[in-house]
């Protein structure tokens, strides 16, 4: 190998651990928040949490727009952004609304499905095709969901059903951002913060809670927490192939089994891990697919990522 193909080589190897880095950093930054939110709303409705996390993520995020010189504009197609902005907000206050009640990693798994119902959700609203293959790993996946959820009158319990309603949201908010991919991502998390923000104004005043000074501090934290775990992941697949740093995004269900039992004491039921463990299965099989039909020349459509499952 010549030098310059082997310096092309390191910068390559070294751009690939440098993303890998940056996304596991990512996915414990989300993992933090969502302790932290989980902790919150023991005491403070959904919509106060999400009325000053808002607050404190628009702090940070309006001069970083002003800097990147990115127009403050509605944008084109206001009404796909108006519908991405709500499920964007409906998605994010079921998963808070889900945590009240659920141990993390309970929530965490039904999100982890997102991709799963994305591949299918794209045959029928994007046109996309979907070989064998794939309509294998999609059916994996959605056993991998009835394992966790295990549908009885016993075990199907309404936060449950919540939490899964929040899944889909977030898979139709992927959908709905793989059709806006043109607009600037500071203008994508924007409408997001807004539409939290708004929907904290209407509705935090009916419970209002006066927080402490280190509630609030934790509140405003949970803004920036989520800012700099979007900003990491961002990054990553920046600088190195989504195919490489995707799958680490699933080491969010690890974090959520540990911080949930360090800080809560939640136990993960067997089947829970089971069900989590075959989605993640399922979603990576999806991933190395994608990467196949790349690495063959094919169009690779863009399957989304299990993380954000909040603004």
């Amino acid at each position: 190998m010549s030098p310059s193909g082997s310096s092309a080589a390191h910068k390559v190897r070294s751009g690939a651990l440098i993303g890998i880095g940056l996304m596991l950093l990512g996915v414990f930054l989300f993992a933090v928040n969502d302790v932290m939110g989980k902790w919150l709303v023991a005491t403070y409705s959904v919509g106060q949490v999400l009325l000053l996390r808002s607050i404190a993520a628009l702090a940070i995020l309006l001069p970083l727009m002003r800097r990147q010189r990115v127009p403050f504009a509605i944008p084109p197609q206001p009404g796909l952004h108006a519908v991405r902005i709500t499920l964007s907000t409906l998605e994010v206050a079921c998963f808070y609304w889900a945590v009240t009640y659920m141990p993390l990693a309970d929530v965490m798994t039904y999100y982890l499905a997102g991709p799963i119902y994305v591949a299918a959700f794209a045959a029928f609203w994007l046109g996309e095709k979907i070989d064998k293959p794939r309509m294998l790993a999609i059916g994996f996946g959605f056993v991998g969901v009835l394992i966790a959820l295990r549908p009885s009158p016993a075990t199907l319990s309404l936060p449950a059903l919540i939490a899964l309603t929040g899944s889909i949201f977030y898979s139709l908010l992927m959908i709905t951002t793989r059709k806006l991919r043109e607009t600037h991502d500071a203008t994508l998390v924007l409408g997001q913060i807004l539409g939290a923000l708004i929907f904290g104004l209407v509705t935090a005043p009916f419970a209002w809670v006066s927080p402490t000074p280190l509630e609030l501090t934790g509140l405003f934290l949970l803004g920036i927490v989520s800012m700099a775990g979007h900003a990491c992941v961002n990054r990553s697949l920046k600088i190195a192939p989504a195919s490489v740093v995707a799958p680490y995004q699933y080491t969010l269900i690890v974090w959520a089994v540990v911080l949930g039992y360090l800080f809560f004491g939640d136990i993960v039921e067997f089947w829970t891990l089971v069900g989590a463990a075959v989605i993640c299965g399922a979603g990576l099989v999806l991933l190395l697919l994608e990467r196949e039909a790349a690495r063959r020349g094919r169009e690779a459509k863009d399957i989304e990522t299990p993380v954000l499952p909040e603004a």
